[in-house]
């Protein structure tokens, strides 16, 4: 059954639904995980936050996220792709609409709310992608996969327009905007079947042929029933399992450390570093930060075509080693002005095409390289194990500039350089893990990868 998907040269109508199902997912999540660091740029004035209070805003969520990695991971290789995904969105949307409640001066309640919008984004991003993947043929799933994640900039980029038209009292609005990918729920349970590939796994064959058959949309009968030799052995995942593949571990899980540190450090502080240090208004601070969306796009789409012209390793190392030496480079230059215009700025931008493009490769290889019975658990602990990132990307920053400084335009920053270069060298070190130690996907079946990790352990 699933070699007659494979032969597939292009999508089907319902194929695409999907896709789009799972690009929105990814858009809007993120829409309102990043919707706190324009907030922020409003309140670090009113509120008279010192770097280590608004840290502590900035990190709760990845504390969220990694916990919502591995449970809803590990939730969607038990109970099926669709219940989870379903779960994750209402999670985050609902949280972020709670936002809009949040009293002044109330950064501790701010914390708070934004670990169970974290819980809600990590989990979503370890189901949404898995599950496009086991619906794709071999030859399109690096570049669906890259799609997936292409739009997530997109996401910040609409946080950018709102935060750069409202005003300075009328933050709120942005949270209660973060209630609408919550009507994504209802696309879901209208165009997403479960994956038939999950089906098969829990011996459950005629569902998993008619899941297929709408996809390809054929009569369920002319695909062939697939048989216990065909999916496998009926496997339920242990967690425990995931270490049989150390090599999985280490790839999968460093180079989404690496990966996750530089860019959430970035662009979550941006925003007011922007304000800081270029001494703009937070409304000119959003706008900025649509250009750093723009090349974020422009990089997503881009590693999407790399990862199967290049291939994923490649790529990977890409992804490192650019945004590394560009983010470095930025953090000398934050000072510096080019015809009239800060280096800082334009460099963060240009560094953004690999640093932000290249999870076009981190989402959907961390899936890629684990077995099918596995392979959400496997990315959902990835994304956890990396999710550590969202955590010491701002703190690591605020604890080098100085937790007890204010964020004030005339507090002297001599830091700055140091911050940067302790975020690029994150960047770095997950080119390294890409390039030096990953598996080669390109090209090859979920099953062919299946039957090669099965030897390899």
């Amino acid at each position: 059954m699933f070699e007659i998907l494979d032969r597939r040269t292009r999508l089907t109508g319902n194929q695409i639904k999907i896709l789009i199902a799972a690009i929105l997912g990814d858009a809007l999540e993120f829409f309102d995980y990043f919707l706190i660091g324009f907030v922020l740029a409003f309140l670090i004035g009113p509120w008279k936050l010192t770097f280590g209070q608004s840290a502590t805003v900035l990190m709760s969520s990845g504390i969220g996220a990694i916990i919502g990695a591995y449970a809803w991971g590990w939730l969607a290789d038990r109970i099926g792709r669709r219940k989870v995904f379903i779960g994750t969105v209402l999670n985050f949307s609902v949280a972020t609409g709670l936002l809009y409640f949040t009293p002044d001066q109330g950064w501790i309640y701010l914390s708070a709310m934004r670990f169970f919008v974290g819980l809600g984004v990590g989990g979503l991003y370890c189901v949404d992608l898995p599950l496009v993947q086991e619906f794709m043929p071999s030859s399109k799933r690096g570049w669906v996969g890259g799609l997936v994640t292409c739009v997530i900039p997109l996401g910040v980029g609409l946080g950018a327009v709102l935060g750069s038209v409202v005003g300075n009292s009328e933050w709120r609005l942005l949270f209660a905007v973060g209630v609408l990918p919550s009507l994504l729920v209802l696309l879901v349970r209208v165009w997403v079947p479960e994956s038939p590939r999950w089906l098969c796994r829990q011996g459950r064959y005629e569902e998993a042929r008619a899941s297929l058959a709408w996809a390809l949309q054929m009569a369920p009968a002319s695909l062939p029933m697939p048989t216990a030799a065909d999916a496998g052995p009926i496997v339920h995942s242990r967690w425990l399992d995931l270490f049989k593949y150390p090599r999985s571990l280490i790839v999968s899980w460093l180079g989404n450390a690496g990966a996750q540190t530089g860019v959430y450090g970035i662009t979550l502080w941006a925003p007011s570093l922007f304000v800081v240090l270029l001494k703009v208004s937070p409304q000119q601070a959003a706008k900025m930060m649509i250009l750093l969306s723009v090349c974020g796009f422009a990089g997503r789409i881009s590693f999407a075509f790399l990862s199967e012209w290049i291939g994923r390793r490649n790529a990977g190392g890409l992804l490192g080693f650019g945004a590394g030496f560009l983010v470095i480079l930025a953090g000398y230059h934050y000072d510096a002005m080019v015809f009239g215009v800060s280096a800082f700025w334009l460099l963060l931008a240009i560094a953004f095409f690999f640093a932000d493009g290249g999870f076009a490769i981190v989402g959907p290889y961390a899936a890629e390289v684990w077995p099918s019975h596995l392979r959400t658990s496997g990315m959902g602990s990835a994304y956890g194990f990396g999710g550590i990132g969202k955590i010491i990307g701002p703190v690591g920053l605020a604890l080098i500039v100085g937790s007890g400084n204010y964020l004030k335009p005339d507090v002297p920053l001599p830091e700055i350089p140091l911050a940067f270069l302790y975020l690029g060298c994150w960047f770095l070190m997950a080119g390294t893990v890409y390039y030096f130690f990953g598996i080669e996907t390109r090209g090859k079946s979920i099953e062919q990868i299946d039957r090669e990790l099965a030897l390899n352990i």
